[in-house]
C-alpha cells in the first residue's frame, strides 16, 4: 500500500522534552523533526497520549529508554494513522488506533510498530483510546500469562487505584475473578469498590495481611500483583495460598527483599516479574495478538473501558506529572495533544 493518499504532514512538530533529569519542570515544549516510520511501521498523529508511572521515572533518569527507542516521554497513544511505513498493508491512512510504543508518545507525532497498534471502535472517544495499551498490555501479560490467574481465582493488587490497579480490577472480574486490593485511603477503597473491586484494604489504616487472611477465611489468595517489592514481598507471601504466585512489575519500595526459601518451597509459590518496555519488538507483536484475540472483543462490545481521572494539554505534561507524583488520581491521566 502506498502513501499516496496521506496528509499534508509536517516536517517539524511539537514534543515534550527531558531537558534534564529532575522534577516536573524539566518536562519542556520543544520543536522537534517529525519522525520517519521504517519498515513495518506507522507514523500516528498523536491525538492523546496516556501518561504511565515509568514516564515519572524516565523523567528522573531512573528509567533511560532503550536504546533504540525515541529519547522523549511517552509508552502509549491514541491518534490517526499519518503514513505508512514499507510493507504495512495491514493498516488505512486516517484509521482511528492505539498503540504501544517505547517512547515518543509526548509529541504531535510518533513512531509505532503496526502490528502493537489496535483499532479503536467508533463508540470509544480516543482519550479512552490512550489510555489503554500501557495498562491492558501489562496486566494481561503479568497476571493471565505469567500469572496464570483463571476463572475462580483470588488476586491481590496493590495500588487499587492506579491505572494499573484499575486495569488490573476490570480485567480480573471480566475473566471470572475475585479481586482484593489495597489503597491509601478510605475514599480511594470507596473508589476501587465503585470500579469493581470485591474487597478493597485501606493499608494505612488496617495490616492488608490480617485483612486478606480474613476475607479468604485463612485461605490467602492465588495471586499477587505487586508495584512495591521491598519489604512488601515477605507480607505478600504471608497471603498467599498453598502453589500461590507472585508477579513483581514495579519496585517503587525498593527492588530488595529478604525472603525465607524455606517457605517458598514447603508452600510450593512461584516468584516472577516482569517489565515491557526493554521487551523485543517479536514478544510485543506476539502479546499484541493474544490481547487482539482474548480482550480486545470485550473493547469493542463496550464492555472494557479504561477508568479516566484528568486530562491535561500537551504543554502541561509538567502539571500532569505532579498530579501523578501526588497519588491523588484514580485511573488514568492523558496528555490533549
Amino acid at each position: 500500500m502506498d502513501n499516496a493518499d496521506e496528509p499534508q504532514i509536517p516536517a517539524t512538530m511539537t514534543a515534550i522534552a527531558i531537558e534534564k533529569p529532575g522534577g516536573p519542570e524539566v518536562l519542556v515544549p520543544r520543536d522537534v523533526a517529525v519522525p520517519q516510520p521504517g519498515p513495518r511501521e506507522v507514523l500516528i498523529k498523536v491525538a492523546f497520549a496516556g501518561v504511565n508511572r515509568p514516564d515519572v521515572a524516565q523523567r528522573t533518569g531512573a528509567y533511560p529508554p532503550p536504546p533504540d527507542a525515541s529519547p522523549l516521554p511517552g509508552l502509549e497513544i491514541s491518534g490517526t494513522v499519518a503514513r505508512l511505513g514499507a510493507g504495512v498493508d495491514s493498516l488505512l491512512i486516517g484509521e482511528r488506533v492505539c498503540a504501544l510504543v517505547a517512547g515518543g508518545g509526548y509529541a504531535q507525532y510518533c513512531i509505532a510498530d503496526a502490528a502493537l497498534c489496535l483499532p479503536v471502535p467508533d463508540a470509544m472517544p480516543l482519550a479512552e483510546a490512550a489510555a489503554l495499551p500501557e495498562g491492558l498490555f501489562t496486566v494481561w501479560h503479568n497476571v493471565f500469562e505469567r500469572g496464570w490467574a483463571s476463572e475462580g481465582e483470588t488476586i491481590l493488587v496493590h495500588g487499587g487505584t492506579s491505572g494499573i490497579g484499575t486495569m488490573a480490577i476490570k480485567l480480573g472480574k471480566l475473566f471470572g475473578l475475585t479481586v482484593i486490593v489495597t489503597c491509601g485511603s478510605a475514599a480511594k477503597c470507596d473508589e476501587a469498590r465503585r470500579i469493581g473491586a470485591d474487597h478493597a484494604i485501606d493499608y494505612k489504616a488496617d495490616d492488608f495481611v490480617k485483612e486478606v487472611l480474613r476475607i479468604t477465611e485463612d485461605r490467602g489468595v492465588d495471586l499477587v500483583l505487586d508495584m512495591i517489592s521491598g519489604d512488601y514481598v515477605p507480607r505478600n507471601l504471608k497471603c498467599l495460598a498453598m502453589d500461590g504466585r507472585h508477579v513483581t512489575i514495579a519496585a517503587l519500595g525498593g527492588p530488595k527483599a529478604e525472603l525465607n526459601m524455606g517457605v517458598i518451597m514447603s508452600r510450593r509459590y512461584t516468584l516472577t516479574g516482569s517489565t515491557l518496555r526493554p521487551r523485543s519488538i517479536a514478544f510485543k507483536r506476539l502479546l499484541a495478538q493474544e490481547i487482539a484475540a482474548n480482550v480486545w472483543p470485550l473493547v469493542e462490545k463496550g464492555e472494557l473501558r479504561p477508568e479516566m481521572d484528568a486530562r491535561f494539554a500537551l504543554k502541561d505534561a509538567a502539571d500532569a506529572h505532579r498530579r501523578m507524583e501526588a497519588g491523588d488520581h484514580v485511573g488514568k491521566i492523558v496528555l490533549e495533544v
